[in-house]
């Protein structure tokens, strides 16, 4: 670990940055399962959903950036290379050949479970070892994530 300006124990920022980086994999598989739905959409609810999956994206190239940076100030290396991200991910492999709107949608909210479930586990891993200021960054996302995730689902709903 390098020299930080947190006060928190080195072990408690290594558990953490871990947790940084894992959530960090995460969410830059998301984000480019994001573009990819966001490229191939196709059907009746194209003019609605493909720009909602560019704002999602966005969003969480902006969040993904803050997880990194926050990783590093901890006193650790944020990893987010390609080949990183495919050893880590939690996320399922996304189906590349679907077109569909409303399947794209739906692959996105199955998504986007895994994706705030590892949100809410680091979470809480920054909360056991008093790190409020990580803690509020995953909170930041979860209540960002848990509205898109309504969004996706509001879309299915009929």
């Amino acid at each position: 670990m390098y020299t930080s300006p947190n006060p928190l124990p080195e072990g408690a920022r290594v558990k953490v940055a871990d947790a940084l980086n894992a959530r960090l994999a995460d969410g830059l598989d998301l984000h480019s399962q994001l573009k990819v739905a966001h490229w191939n959409i196709k059907g009746m609810h194209f003019a609605a959903l493909h720009p909602l999956f560019e704002t999602f994206a966005v969003e969480l190239a902006a969040f993904n950036d803050q997880v990194a940076e926050r990783a590093v100030t901890l006193g650790a290396r944020a990893y987010g290379t390609a080949r990183h991200v495919s050893r880590v991910s939690r996320l399922p492999d996304y189906p590349q050949e679907t077109t569909k709107d409303l399947e794209h949608v739906r692959l996105l909210a199955e998504r986007f479970d895994v994706y705030l479930k590892g949100v809410r586990d680091s979470r809480g891993v920054a909360e056991e070892v008093g790190d409020t200021d990580t803690a509020d960054l995953f909170t930041l996302i979860v209540t960002a994530f848990e509205k898109h995730s309504w969004f996706l689902r509001a879309s299915l709903d009929s």
